[in-house]
């Protein structure tokens, strides 16, 4: 049977207290309903429809997918009133209802649970609580067979000692929910209109009730507010970090490593505290990384080490090579196997060749740096005119003192040499030796200024 999902995202999220859509608030980088899209993604839906409100152009702005529509829900008439303006979209023998402030739903718990719709049944979603307070109850028969759900503010003392609550999560067939959306009543403590009589209207017409629990309560955890907020948010990096670790990587502290986005890690790698992965970040096998380092869009060979406090953003780094502390590797670096880039150096879309070593207080911008270079402390490759960038090439084997500038475009030929403290602005041959200083004079007996 074809499949489609609908996401409810019209909330405005009062106490959220932003001027950010509930929705658009970030889990991991990405935007809760982002993760809900893609967990329902997986499933390859033939449509997903977004029922959006508050904020409406930035939620349609922020989210990604594919065979995405949008359904406007322009008063908050309740959950039963939001699935209704998805229904002139909806064409699907199943339709599978989500929320779009509850993240971290697996693909794994969906496809089970859509499984148990048929035209005889209705899946319902629910969960065990200690203290089930503020959510819908359960309501079971003597046999044990679901009857009906009653929201906390309708429900009698007796229902309000259940400990099995409605989730909001639910699928049945489009031909039920053409039939039974007209007929929900707002008669209630909250005036609307909810999805959750639905089930007593299935129970009416004969249908089975199939209740799933999801593997993980946390699967079905909403967000109300920055607490909530936050709370998922380190459930969620926990679950990545965990998954780390059964592949083969060492993980100091779980509670201390944030990915956001897609990493790839190899095993034998080791992740100090507080290290960041952003976008797509590939990690090879027997790497090292230390604390406080932030990786985003960047790929890392084998055996790479990187000391603390480094940034590497959109970079390359080849097999065995060395990085930071306190290094900055900007878009556009290729760090050839072996290469070495120091404490306080700071490379863009610049590559480096194999065994090169830029260690010190440097600056290395729109430059080719062939093999075994090495260029010495606080050298600067003087890359931009204010108005226009230019290349700086550096040959094999060149060696640049320290306290130097390179003014580009120039190029320094192999194996040639430049004098610590030069201003290079030509072209330097290669074994030769530029040095290009002021004359230095010395004034003897000079009076020292005092303090006056």
């Amino acid at each position: 049977m074809s499949l489609a999902v609908v996401i409810l995202a019209a909330g405005k999220g009062t106490r959220m207290k932003s001027e950010l859509p509930k929705v658009l608030h970030p889990i991991a980088g990405r935007p809760m309903v982002q993760h809900v899209v893609d967990a329902a993604g997986a499933l390859s839906p033939a449509n997903t429809v977004i029922v959006y409100g508050h904020g409406g152009d930035r939620v349609r702005e922020a989210v990604t997918g594919e065979r995405l529509q949008w359904a406007e829900q322009a008063e908050q008439l309740g959950t039963g009133h939001a699935v209704a303006q998805a229904l002139p979209h909806l064409d699907e023998d199943v339709v599978l209802v989500l929320y779009g402030d509850v993240p971290l739903i697996r693909p794994e718990t969906l496809r089970r649970f859509v499984g148990r719709v048929n035209d005889q049944s209705l899946a319902l979603m629910t969960l065990e609580l200690d203290d089930p307070s503020g959510y819908g109850r359960v309501v079971r028969d003597d046999q044990g067979r679901v009857t009906r759900i009653v929201e906390q503010k309708d429900a009698s003392d007796e229902e309000k000692r259940l400990r099995e609550i409605n989730t909001g999560i639910l699928a049945c067939t489009r031909r039920f929910l053409n039939d039974s959306l007209p007929r929900l009543s707002n008669r209630n403590a909250q005036g609307e209109y909810y999805l959750t009589d639905l089930i007593a209207m299935a129970v009416d017409a004969g249908m089975e009730i199939a209740v799933d629990q999801p593997d993980h309560p946390w699967e079905v955890d909403g967000v109300n507010d920055r607490v909530q907020l936050s709370r998922l948010e380190r459930v969620y990096q926990g679950v990545r970090a965990e998954a780390l670790m059964r592949e083969g990587v060492t993980v100091l502290d779980p509670a201390r490593l944030d990915i956001r986005g897609q990493a790839d890690v190899a095993s034998d790698v080791t992740l100090d505290v507080n290290v960041i992965l952003e976008g797509r970040v590939s990690i090879g096998p027997g790497c090292r990384i230390g604390a406080h380092c932030v990786i985003r869009d960047a790929d890392l060979g084998a055996g790479v080490v990187v000391e603390p406090h480094s940034i590497i953003d959109g970079a390359t780094v080849g097999d065995h090579c060395q990085v930071g502390p306190f290094a900055r590797l900007r878009p556009g670096t290729e760090l050839a196997a072996k290469a070495r880039i120091g404490n306080f150096v700071e490379t863009k879309k610049s590559s480096i060749g194999e065994g090169s070593k830029v260690n010190h207080l440097t600056y290395i911008g729109d430059s080719r740096v062939g093999k075994d270079v090495n260029v010495g402390a606080g050298t600067i490759t003087c890359n931009y005119d204010g108005a226009n960038k230019f290349q700086t090439v550096l040959k094999d084997g060149v060696f640049i003192g320290s306290n130097s500038s390179l003014v580009a475009p120039v190029t320094v030929g192999e194996n040639a040499t430049v004098g610590a403290g030069s201003v290079i602005t030509k072209d330097v041959p290669g074994n030769g030796l530029a040095v290009a200083r002021g004359q230095q004079r010395n004034i003897e007996n000079w009076p020292r200024p005092t303090k006056k």
